[in-house]
């Protein structure tokens, strides 16, 4: 863990250069992701799967698992891995007997959203959860574990089968244990994942199905949504992908309106794909800039600091509160565009929001980040109950170490 007496600065003093360049930040990022796998070592359940932690890294009492902590544990791991950070062997393992055994169904096939110690809790089939389960198969797989082959084949067959809509070239949402539909909602949560599940699994198998579908999503929502409203992101339609302006549903996972750091996600990703794709002659690179700018203008809070969480159709704050995880989102879109650009105004946010983060949501005594800020700037517990996981806060730190826009696997191991 970190020094509890020591907050230490995320760049050299003299500010000379960009950060993502000194050795200085470059350093204080691996003691970061060093911090953030040590806190987290506490997760694994002796009983199976994994368990949420409080502030000061101690397990939660809940028997409830849900599946994206499941498959962002093992994919988090797995980034260690290959960084040479931490083994993470047991830890990625532990995480795959517990995917395949616990939250796959082997009644209906696919995989429960969350079970606990005597079965399904929430036997929902979502495919915001499917799409994890290939990104942990993917990751499992770049770092050699034996079972990731089948579980690649697996979840892909189930998105095939179920989710996969060929018109559109998106994914739809969800369904009952036993695939019959209870709803036509239709969003963009779900999509942006897949198209992070989709790249590492080609980076990881080389099927080129995965990049074709990941280019396909982007086509729509950065090439057609996001121009037509202002760079901003909906994240809500109907059966027929039509944006549905009145939707409103988990304030969490579905708040009404725009979620700014989706936005920073997506435009990390869309590099992401654009350098995999061989960095074809496209607009997409200048659309992902304009979405993130669009997103770091409209979300951030002059007064407070951070992000605020939803923006209303026009960019008008909506949700006020502050998470910590936009924050690491807009890092990684910055870390990716001073990776391909070196512009002086990316440096600048960049800085800024390290600056933040370290003095208000790094819990420099116990480890990891505080998930959410009072209007004060303190820690608050108002919708997350103690650590929620290590999935955004690790990436933010070891992405900008990583040399390459994509080929995350080969570019941890060269930085």
């Amino acid at each position: 863990m970190s020094d509890p007496h020591r907050t230490p600065a995320p760049g050299p003093a003299t500010g000379d250069g960009l950060w993502i360049d000194t050795p200085a930040h470059r350093d204080w990022l691996l003691a970061q992701a060093a911090d953030l796998f040590a806190f987290f070592r506490a997760s694994p359940n002796p009983a199976g799967g994994f368990r949420t932690l409080d502030l000061a890294g101690r397990p939660l009492p809940s028997p409830v698992q849900e599946l994206h902590t499941t498959t962002r544990l093992i994919h988090s791991y797995a980034l260690g891995k290959l960084a040479g950070i931490d083994d993470g062997d047991d830890i990625i393992d532990h995480g795959m007997r517990f995917l395949w055994d616990r939250h796959r169904d082997t009644a209906h096939g696919g995989y429960l959203w969350s079970v606990d110690g005597s079965g399904p809790v929430d036997d929902r089939k979502l495919a915001y959860g499917h799409v994890f389960v290939l990104l942990a198969g993917a990751s499992a797989r770049m770092v050699g574990h034996p079972q990731a082959d089948r579980l690649i084949d697996d979840a892909t067959e189930v998105l095939d089968r179920h989710f996969w809509e060929d018109g559109p070239g998106l994914f739809a949402d969800e369904f009952n244990r036993d695939w019959t539909p209870f709803s036509t909602y239709r969003g963009m949560n779900a999509n942006m994942h897949a198209v992070e599940a989709l790249v590492t699994a080609y980076e990881a198998t080389g099927r080129a199905v995965y990049l074709d579908r990941a280019g396909r999503i982007l086509s729509f929502f950065m090439g057609r949504v996001a121009p037509a409203h202002g760079w901003r992101l909906p994240e809500h339609y109907d059966a027929d992908w039509r944006v549905d302006p009145h939707y409103s549903g988990n304030p969490m996972f579905r708040p009404a309106g725009t979620t700014p750091g989706h936005s920073f996600e997506m435009a990390r990703l869309s590099l992401h794909y654009w350098d995999l794709a061989g960095r074809p002659d496209s607009d997409l690179p200048q659309i992902a800039r304009r979405v993130m700018e669009r997103a770091l203008a409209d979300a951030w809070d002059e007064a407070r600091g951070g992000f605020v969480y939803t923006l209303g159709a026009d960019g008008t704050p909506a949700i006020r509160d502050r998470y910590w995880w936009p924050v690491t989102e807009a890092l990684g879109a910055l870390a990716a565009f001073l990776k391909l650009e070196r512009e002086a105004g990316d440096e600048r946010w960049y800085r800024m929001l390290w600056d933040f983060a370290n003095d208000h949501l790094i819990d420099h005594s116990a480890g990891g980040w505080f998930p959410e800020l009072a209007d004060d700037g303190t820690p608050d517990a108002r919708q997350f109950a103690g650590k929620p996981d290590i999935y955004h806060a690790v990436q933010a730190a070891l992405f900008p170490l990583a040399p390459g826009l994509s080929r995350l696997a080969t570019s941890l191991r060269q930085g």
